[in-house]
């Protein structure tokens, strides 16, 4: 490993290059006499090797044009990368490909913890809509109907959550054994992600494949396109419109369009005038005074004084596009209407946010994950917004919530609310802890949590990053600079948490929650390799474009990848350069989000919406009844990434049948057998 890495950093002609792109002298472009020289050395030892050995070179040789210690040595590379992200993803109860993880298994010299897939038994599921409950979620509050206190106790040790089964003796004597990441293994095995990105022979490699899939995705729509329009005509009562469509990219606070947020604010002027939704140095105000102090009333307003839309002058200007979520320019607006936590409690915001609900359930097949934001900054935020939902009763079968953190840490910090990062960490992560050990110790927040998928990082990316996360970084507790703590600074500590939460609430039998932060869509290349190795999908995911190593191994581990053209057009990235298409081509796993509509996960319901064979791998588990997908297509994407994997496995289990000498400066990282070198 040390070598790899000393290797890769020390190559001169990567440091005159953009240093993670992939650049134009290409290792690929200088290798045809080593080539040639190869197929002289296997015409020698023909005589002398097994003929098992001699076909999988020679095969090698003609899929790829690669010399086969340069294929071998990437193999390695790439095969050592998916382990390293199957390690983090089972340790803390994410979803690991099948097919991937099936591959990984047959070098393996221990089994994959697959439990994450529960198999769902055989029943004749025929309907499309899931069983609606006949009780609202948020109605049983009371505490003695609620599953037991454990009488566990935790505090935060360096960071990361830890539990004890005694609250008087919190030592390790009494300390639950719930596994998280060991800091020095997660830097080396970052270390080890960075030097691979940026090896030559291993990013001409991957770069190939990458253009051999895009050009085989061509072959195959020149070929079955008719055959796949045929499939989709024959299904009756199936088109785009009538599918299930999951959003899982979309804001709360800018879930509805300008027009409904326009119509809501009137509507309120005319219902609630009198109502004092603000306090102002101790003085109340009523909403007809809030708007009178901004010489506007209700017939003034329109879209163009909303002023709420992203328009060219926030590309690249993160600071500006956070400001149009101000309705015509005035934060006291944005407080009143949407947020959760103001004076009058959130209603409006909850209003409003159930009409959207109820939009979605009248067209029956729109589903959407929302985003509502814990800052961190104090202990009851959680409970705030568990009562925001419960009191309000914002809830839809339609809807699940994430919860977004933003990366703020330097501004509560200059403002005095927070002393360190572990506050921070302890504000997020030890309420959590208390409603899975004692449901009863927050009522509410037990109701909503249940209908929370999973945690989002968030944040202007594009930000410039002062701290390289490594060994000699403070930890949380000594964190008391001034400077924000780094992308996968923030990525390690709620990765950390959400693990040893995820094996509490997995023995209490409650729901656990994955990791999907935002990622990619600007900055430093390293922030896409820790969503590699600890989110189960992210958002964006632009910079991929610039990294082939990475845009390879996401396509390997299939990790998903919600898109939004129409956002990243208004901020980073014009519409016509956005790399969805070229994804899709790929086999990426990707998928349209709306991220900001004002501005431009749920697995027994998945049996109703996709069959309940969805599990199985192929198209196997495909019903285009349901999916409109073809079984063509499916069988397409399945055997094409089978291909993949099948040659880079079968490249190391060549290397198990000989070693192969291996040629100066060539790439060497040892076998993969078992995946923890």
């Amino acid at each position: 490993m040390q070598e790899l890495f000393s290797r890769s950093i020390a190559e001169s002609d990567m440091l005159l290059s953009a240093p993670y792109e992939f650049p134009e002298d290409s290792p690929i472009e200088q290798l045809e006499e080593r080539r040639q020289r190869l197929e002289r050395q296997i015409s020698q030892d023909v005589k002398f090797e097994p003929d098992i050995l001699l076909r999988a070179k020679q095969e090698f040789m003609k899929i790829d044009s690669v010399p086969f210690t340069d294929l071998l040595d990437a193999a390695r590379c790439v095969v050592k990368a998916l382990f390293i992200r199957e390690k983090y993803i089972g340790l803390s109860m994410q979803g690991f490909c099948r097919t991937t993880a099936r591959y990984l298994e047959e070098l393996s010299d221990r089994p994959l913890d697959m439990g994450i897939y529960e198999e769902i038994p055989e029943t004749s599921v025929t309907a499309v809509h899931p069983p609606v409950s006949a009780t609202h979620p948020y109605e049983n509050l009371d505490p003695a109907s609620m599953p037991p206190d454990v009488g566990y106790g935790c505090k935060m040790v360096d960071g990361v959550v830890h539990i004890y089964t005694d609250k008087d003796t919190m030592d390790k004597s009494t300390e639950l054994d719930l596994p998280y990441p060991d800091l020095q293994e997660y830097i080396a095995d970052m270390n080890v992600m960075m030097a691979l990105i940026i090896n030559g022979p291993v990013k001409s490699f991957c770069y190939r494949r990458l253009q051999y899939l895009s050009s085989k995705f061509q072959m195959h729509i020149l070929l079955n396109e008719m055959k796949e329009l045929a499939a989709q005509k024959k299904v009756p009562h199936r088109d785009f419109y009538n599918i299930r469509k999951v959003d899982t990219h979309i804001h709360a606070s800018s879930c509805m369009n300008q027009k409904h947020l326009l119509r809501f604010i009137k509507r309120a002027m005319k219902k609630y005038p009198g109502e004092i939704v603000h306090v102002e140095k101790g003085k109340g105000q009523t909403l007809m005074e809030v708007f009178e102090t901004m010489n506007l009333t209700a017939f003034d307003l329109s879209v163009d004084t909303l002023d709420m839309h992203a328009d060219r002058n926030t590309f690249h200007r993160f600071d500006k596009f956070n400001s149009k979520y101000n309705p015509i320019g005035e934060s006291i607006l944005r407080e009143i209407f949407i947020k959760t936590d103001n004076h009058v409690e959130g209603k409006y915001f909850g209003h409003i946010i159930k009409e959207v609900m109820a939009d979605l359930e009248e067209s029956k097949y729109q589903n959407v994950e929302l985003r509502l934001s814990i800052y961190g900054r104090c202990r009851d935020e959680w409970d705030k917004l568990a009562v925001w939902a419960v009191k309000h009763q914002v809830y839809s079968n339609n809807v699940r919530w994430l919860v977004q953190v933003p990366r703020l840490f330097d501004v509560y910090h200059t403002k005095k609310q927070l002393s360190n990062f572990q506050e921070l960490l302890e504000n997020i992560f030890l309420p959590l802890f208390e409603v899975s050990i004692n449901p009863a110790s927050h009522p509410e927040l037990h109701l909503f949590l249940q209908h929370v998928v999973g945690f989002d990082s968030v944040d202007d990316e594009s930000k410039p990053e002062q701290h390289c996360f490594n060994m000699d970084s403070p930890l949380p507790v000594s964190w008391t600079e001034e400077d924000n703590p780094p992308y996968s600074y923030y990525l390690y500590y709620m990765y950390s948490n959400m693990a040893v939460l995820n094996h509490l609430r997995r023995q209490r039998g409650f729901n656990t929650l994955v990791l999907r932060p935002h990622c990619g869509e600007a900055g430093p290349i390293h922030h896409l390799v820790s969503g590699f190795m600890l989110s189960e999908n992210i958002s964006h995911g632009l910079l991929l474009r610039k990294a082939p190593v990475l845009q390879y191994l996401y396509y390997l581990a299939q990790i998903g990848i919600a898109m939004s053209p129409l956002s990243n057009n208004s901020l980073f990235l014009s519409y016509h350069r956005n790399p969805l298409p070229e994804y899709l081509s790929r086999g990426l796993v990707v998928s349209l989000s709306t991220d900001d509509p004002l501005q431009f996960h749920f697995t027994k319901v998945k049996s109703y919406w996709l069959g309940p064979h969805y599990i199985k791998e192929g198209q196997e588990g495909n019903d285009i009844r349901r999916t409109n997908v073809p079984d063509i297509r499916v069988a397409y994407r399945y055997e094409t990434m089978c291909e993949e994997l099948n040659l880079i496995t079968q490249a190391i289990r060549t290397d198990e049948l000989e070693t192969i000498t291996e040629e100066e400066g060539s790439l060497c990282m040892g076998p993969c057998v078992g995946g923890r070198s």
